[in-house]
């Protein structure tokens, strides 16, 4: 049966029926768009494995595996790259639950105006079709090479993206999020269950380290590419990001309470983590099972599957390609709800206004339809699942300049937000172009920072140099271009931070319109450092701290767990 025991099959055949049927089921309380797109009645365990579904994927072990593979142990920072954001988690979930958004996009328009929501509908469109499409590439592949390659990984790529898009289109973003409950468990098993037997197989870390003699390949950071440098340049240009990744306000916002999305997001965020451990060392286990064999990176995780898993019991197979297609799955329905969500809300009501409930929800179906199409399609124009990661790595941060300059400086303007997000992408692009290249090529001789290396044959500009530059690009012409132009009105500006100062009250219920305060709820005073001036910097609340350092000590004990691991 496609390379399949009967047994197998039937396991994935009884996962695929049972997780469509159960998004169906949650489409019976849709009533109106904000069931659709932002239901916000989940508690704590249902929005950490929202989160954990939403954030980890197929894809990502693939990518890690196949980095761990060909550089070693450090190739775990292809996903931990947000490790030191972690933190930030537990203070930005709040924030986000308090805007009361549906999407995103509503946040630019409560701070800037209707333009710079829709930019950012625009962009965050993209960045999640960007994503999908690695998520679909990543899975195809792994899950071809499980099937021993009888099955096309483009079939398998139009297969899942059919059955996510049956109960997405259904019950929306509540459909997601009842899913991703069992298919966050399944990823759980999927990311675990290959180590114990490749390990056995290779000998424990004892056959490890003498089938590797190479020690660089047990550092947590690679001389050759994956450096302190370019983590620390990496996770600063991820915290910029992950606030304008659309599907953030359903992982913060979703939860009937901020410590629901405090709690969940974090805890969710943290498991990913976890299972991030697993899929690194799997790959460098792989250096030495698969030593001698011309091996593709991005088949290791695959590969490692059909050669363990049927010796132990028919089924067990089926049972990872059912976890595989659950952690996809999980978060493609998530992102293809927020990109909907977008064109919905903040693209085409402002502009067919007037329509009904009903209309506006089909016109999401409708439109998350093309979204997850076009997502398909570069699934099968990305060159590779590293290459994609990194591309979606560059999206985000485009628009997260404008958010987060905007939150703390409250002179920046409309036209600063429109200029902060078009200066990064010039300083994209031109770090992109030859020439440039060229020119920091000759400059770097002079001094001696390596500003640009080799890919193939190719001459590029090193990553978090590029990172550097358009970060830095963005925030220059968002201020030069505030500076010189008309401010936001005290009006909007008072409404804004207002809605930051306004804890969501137990039992709140959501507004008619997005960003905005019922009657009735008090707002409390901030303290904040920098009064009375253009800054706006909350003093972090009790909560904030204790939870904040509670986290960044859980990560610092996980990347001492791995290096004695290594060692």
């Amino acid at each position: 049966m496609f390379g399949l025991h009967p047994a197998d099959f039937i396991v994935v055949v009884l996962y695929l029926s049972g997780i469509t049927f159960l998004g169906v089921w949650a489409s019976r309380k849709i009533q109106n768009m904000g069931e659709f797109f932002m239901p916000r009645r989940f508690g704590k365990w249902m929005m950490a494995m929202h989160g954990f579904g939403t954030g980890a994927h197929s894809a990502q072990a693939v990518s890690v595996a196949s980095k761990s593979f060909t550089n070693g142990l450090s190739g775990i920072w292809y996903q931990w790259l947000w490790l030191f954001c972690t933190p930030f988690y537990w203070l930005i979930a709040p924030i986000m639950r308090r805007f009361r958004a549906i999407t995103t996009a509503d946040v630019f328009e409560a701070r800037y105006d209707r333009s710079v929501a829709m930019l950012y509908s625009v962009v965050g469109i993209f960045g999640l079709m960007v994503n999908i499409g690695l998520m679909l590439k990543g899975s195809g592949a792994v899950i071809s090479s499980c099937f021993g390659n009888t099955v096309s990984a483009n079939l398998i790529i139009i297969a899942m993206t059919v059955l996510f898009i049956i109960y997405g289109l259904a019950g929306g973003l509540a459909a997601a999020i009842y899913t991703d409950f069992i298919q966050g468990i399944l990823t759980v098993v999927f990311s675990f269950l290959l180590l114990p037997f490749i390990m056995n197989a290779v000998g424990g870390f004892i056959g490890l380290h003498k089938g590797i003699q190479n020690t660089q390949m047990f550092s947590l950071f690679a001389d050759r590419e994956i450096t302190v440098f370019f983590v620390t340049v990496i996770s600063i240009n991820g915290l910029f990001g992950i606030v304008a990744q659309p599907h953030t306000m359903g992982n913060c916002a979703a939860g009937k309470t901020e410590l629901d999305g405090r709690f969940g997001w974090t805890l969710g965020t943290l498991l990913k983590r976890v299972c991030t451990v697993a899929w690194s060392l799997t790959g460098l286990a792989a250096v030495v099972y698969f030593a001698g064999r011309e091996v593709n990176p991005d088949n290791v995780y695959g590969l490692v599957a059909r050669d363990f898993l049927p010796l132990i019991s028919p089924g067990f197979l089926g049972i990872f390609i059912a976890a595989l297609l659950a952690s996809v799955m999980s978060s493609c329905d998530s992102f293809m709800i927020a990109s909907s969500a977008l064109f919905t809300e903040n693209l085409y009501k402002p502009i067919i206004i007037g329509r009904s409930e009903k209309h506006y929800i089909w016109v999401g179906r409708v439109s998350a339809l093309v979204i997850v199409l076009g997502g398909m399609l570069l699934a099968f124009l990305l060159p590779n699942v590293v290459a994609g990661l990194e591309l979606f790595w560059k999206v985000g941060p485009m628009m997260g300049i404008a958010f987060w300059v905007g939150f703390f400086w409250k002179r920046m303007t409309v036209k600063g937000a429109w200029a902060s997000t078009f200066g990064a992408l010039l300083m994209w692009w031109l770090t992109s172009q030859s020439f440039f290249v060229s020119f920091l090529t000759q400059w770097n001789k002079l001094n001696g920072l390596q500003l640009t290396v080799m890919q193939g044959e190719r001459l590029v500009i090193n990553l978090p140099w590029q990172m550097i530059l358009y970060l830095a690009g963005g925030i220059f012409f968002g201020i030069i271009v505030s500076l010189l132009s008309k401010p936001v009105s005290s009006d909007k500006l008072i409404h804004f931070y207002r809605l930051v100062r306004t804890p969501v009250a137990s039992g709140e219920t959501a507004p008619e319109k997005p960003c905005t305060i019922k009657e009735g709820v008090a707002s409390t005073r901030r303290k904040v450092f920098f009064p009375n001036s253009s800054l706006f910097v909350p003093i972090p609340s009790k909560i904030s701290l204790l939870g904040f350092a509670g986290v960044l000590s859980l990560v610092m004990i996980l990347i001492l767990t791995v290096v004695f691991i290594a060692r």
